[in-house]
């Protein structure tokens, strides 16, 4: 319904301190004008007292007939004439808006009331007056309307980046704490200690990749995506360093189509995927890991045989879900994870450079 829409625009509580709070400004300034100016003497203070009542209660009601309308009003405007976009057009359409509901909600009301209670005064200059005070107030509420509005939605714009950015903040310390992984720096240590022992020109080679690995993690760790054939590089250097520690029992099949290394997709991600399948399946002669990576429409596959380590625990699924958050950052899709009969298969959605959504890291 309209009416519950204008309320999740502007809610009813605060609505009604404002009208009420505006009704008695309004009234002690009218009625304090007409008392001094001699238009309509007070004879006392209960007669002040009676005619603030009484005109609060009134303005009340006239506020509030003028208060949705408005609200429905700036809706529309916010729609089709927004104050970055059109700010004159706006203004003006607001200004005569204003001025032609005020005028007629203050010419009903004033014919209802003259026709309750006559006035002594002439009836034209009721009808003009009160139609030049509805105005002001009216574009008075209007004002305080846009006004409030205005720094509400900059108030929560400003909490929504505020959260965003320790979304952010709290996204790339898990990232770069997950990558910079203590285990695997443990582990590829003490094959580099083995290899320099047993096979020098190899022991050169795993520290080049080692370093191009890091280096990577360093420079991308900051960016929002990176090029499928960045990752595919970075890919051929992880996998070198966990062959050189699992030997034949790890291998991988490599099927890009040429025509998607330039596509991007969040960095680190290939690691990712990679990552989880080494960590929870075991890897031995009797039961080799093979990594399938390939190119499928505007996705990248990523499949491995299924053979969970009774050990490794019940999987979190932080870093996947951290990896989820990311391609929401840059793009409508998501990558999905699944797991038929023999395989787990990570699919991992490839984006046209030219097309993504960027936002400001």
């Amino acid at each position: 319904m309209p009416i519950e829409k204008i309320h999740a625009f502007f809610p009813f509580g605060r609505l009604l301190r404002l009208v009420i709070g505006l009704a008695v400004f309004v009234q002690f300034a009218v009625i304090s004008y007409n008392h001094y100016s001699g238009y309509y003497v007070l004879e006392n203070g209960s007669h002040f007292a009676f005619r603030l009542l009484r005109g609060t209660l009134m303005s009340t009601l006239s506020g509030f007939l003028l208060a949705y309308p408005d609200l429905f009003m700036i809706r529309m405007l916010n729609k089709r004439f927004s104050w970055p976009a059109k700010p004159v057009s706006r203004m003006l359409i607001a200004f005569v808006y204003t001025v032609v509901l005020a005028a007629a909600i203050s010419t009903t009301i004033t014919l209802a009331a003259h026709a309750i209670s006559p006035y002594t005064e002439e009836l034209s200059n009721v009808l003009i007056n009160n139609a030049l005070i509805y105005s002001v107030v009216n574009l008075l509420l209007m004002i305080v309307f846009e006004a409030w509005l205005y720094f509400d939605e900059s108030r929560q714009a400003r909490q929504f980046a505020e959260n965003l950015q320790h979304e952010l903040t709290q996204m790339r310390f898990e990232l770069l704490k997950s990558q910079i992984n203590p285990h695997f720096m443990f582990n590829s240590l003490n094959v580099l200690s083995g290899l320099l022992e047993k096979d020098t020109a190899r022991a050169q080679q795993f520290i080049d990749e080692f370093s191009q690995i890091y280096r990577y993690v360093l420079e991308s760790i900051e960016q929002p995506v990176a090029s499928l054939e960045q990752e595919i590089e970075f890919m051929r250097s992880y996998l070198f360093l966990q062959q050189i520690r699992y030997g034949d029992s790890l291998s991988y099949t490599l099927n890009i189509s040429a025509e998607l290394l330039k596509f991007v997709l969040p960095p680190l991600s290939l690691q990712l995927v990679l990552e989880n399948a080494i960590k929870h399946n075991i890897i031995n002669e009797s039961k080799p890991l093979q990594l399938e990576i390939y190119s499928e429409e505007n996705e990248l596959v990523v499949k491995n045989n299924l053979q969970p380590r009774i050990s490794s625990g019940r999987s979190t699924k932080v870093g996947l879900k951290n990896l989820s958050k990311r391609y929401g950052m840059i793009c409508r899709q998501k990558p999905s994870f699944y797991v038929d009969a023999t395989h787990y298969i990570a699919r991992l959605p490839l984006i046209n450079p030219d097309s993504y959504e960027s936002i400001d890291y």
